[in-house]
């Protein structure tokens, strides 16, 4: 999901900055790294940093890390590095750092051990994602870089106090001199001119108007990322005509791309663009299910919930299933004698399956993403799987049941009535 165009745009303006501009930026990028505050975060506040440095949106900052997250998780590697390297607002040296012995921070050491632990798996997976997640690692430090060289001067770390000179003595009183800064060598500062303390009380000061709210006006570059979002969807309908390539996921990927520019072109602009967020949320979520999920196997036109409380053994059908929604299937209510076989299938929802308590059950539950409760066996994320035989409580004997139940995405639970 993400474009091959966009990688090729970002290396070709980065072909026109020379190596020394580009070591001199990336100094002053670290030397003015962004620092993760404690108001305003969602997990680390990493997000929440990069917006206040740069003066951002941190919405526009936390879509970008999502659609980042849809390349084959680079989104999540570079917010795990992001968490190490940089420092609370309130701490000397970063995570990382301090591990190192640089420094104070307020990031526990097993904390830091477990981040540095978990960015292992996330570099294999930029391993094993190919082109895919190597270009929405690029495409991030690239824009991060290209961030830094347009608003690099904005909201950039206090200076350092200036210097205070030696104790001058006078006949009946000790002062301090203080030096000028740099810049104003002739002393013209105000505050390195040696004047008394002005007497008598304050002048009063006429209160101030407050201004006048300013109207709200139509982003410009929302409007027109939104009529090109129209334009690449239409494209990619005529397109899909003629190559399979244009299927649901990867148009969803293409729009997002499109969205996501134009957000971030309205942040660095000014032009807000904040509206785009309602599409590119919904459209981030679906991609991400498509992308990460088979649902091959569910061959099921249904959507919608499916209840069943079949009586007797002849009326439980071979297989229950549904595309989107819930199935609940009661087999509480089948006689103590025979045997039964059934499946459960469901593509995006929940697979509910409730067996009598005395019989003799063998099943199978799995999801490809959720949570599984399987009679007496529980296990949740990703692939989950458990089989499980039990003879209920009077033992073997009387009704056997047999069941595959299955959710693509969900929760699959099989429990005694």
């Amino acid at each position: 999901m993400c474009g091959a165009p966009v990688l090729s745009k970002l290396v070709t303006v980065s072909g026109n900055i020379s190596a020394a501009n580009v070591e001199e930026t990336l100094r002053d990028f670290w030397a003015t790294r962004p620092r993760r505050p404690h108001d305003g975060r969602k997990i680390a506040g990493v997000a929440a940093g990069i917006a206040r440095r740069y003066q951002l949106d941190p919405v526009i900052v936390r879509v970008a890390f999502v659609a980042m997250a849809l390349c084959n998780g680079a989104g999540v590697l570079i917010y795990l590095l992001g968490w190490l390297l940089l420092a609370q607002a309130d701490d000397e040296v970063s995570a990382a750092e301090s591990l190192l012995g640089r420094g104070r921070s307020s990031t526990p050491t097993a904390l830091t051990i477990l981040l540095g632990i978990a960015v292992i798996p996330a570099t294999g997976f930029f391993v094993d994602g190919g082109f895919t997640m190597v270009g929405g690692v690029l495409l991030s430090v690239g824009s991060i870089y290209l961030l830094h060289r347009g608003r690099g001067q904005l909201n950039r770390p206090d200076a350092p106090a200036f210097d205070v000179g030696e104790p001058v003595s006078t006949d009946d009183q000790t002062t301090t001199r203080v030096s000028p800064p740099a810049w104003d060598p002739l002393g013209a500062a105000p505050f390195a001119w040696d004047l008394p303390e002005p007497a008598g009380t304050p002048a009063a000061t006429t209160p101030a108007v407050p201004a006048p709210r300013p109207v709200r006006r139509r982003s410009r570059v929302g409007v027109a990322t939104f009529g090109a979002t129209m334009v690449v969807l239409a494209g990619s309908l005529v397109a899909s005509s003629y190559s399979s390539w244009f299927g649901v996921e990867h148009v969803l990927g293409l729009l997002v791309a499109v969205l996501g520019a134009g957000m971030v072109i309205g942040a660095l602009r000014g032009d807000g663009g904040r509206g785009l967020l309602w599409l590119v949320v919904p459209m981030s979520m679906i991609g991400v299910a498509l992308t990460s999920v088979d649902f091959e196997g569910i061959d099921s036109d249904r959507m919608g919930n499916t209840e069943a409380r079949p009586t007797s053994v002849e009326k439980v059908e071979a297989r229950y299933a549904t595309s989107i929604g819930e199935v609940d299937l009661d087999l509480t209510g089948l006689p103590n004698e025979g045997s039964v076989t059934t499946e459960v299938e469901v593509g995006l929802g929940s697979a509910k399956v409730r067996v009598p308590a005395d019989a003799d059950v063998t099943v199978t539950c799995r999801t490809e993403l959720g949570s599984v409760a399987c009679l007496d066996q529980k296990s949740d994320g990703k692939d989950s799987r458990e089989e499980v035989s039990d003879n209920g409580a009077d033992g073997e004997g009387g009704l056997k049941i047999v069941l595959d139940v299955r959710s693509e995405v969900g929760d699959v639970e099989v429990s005694r009535g």
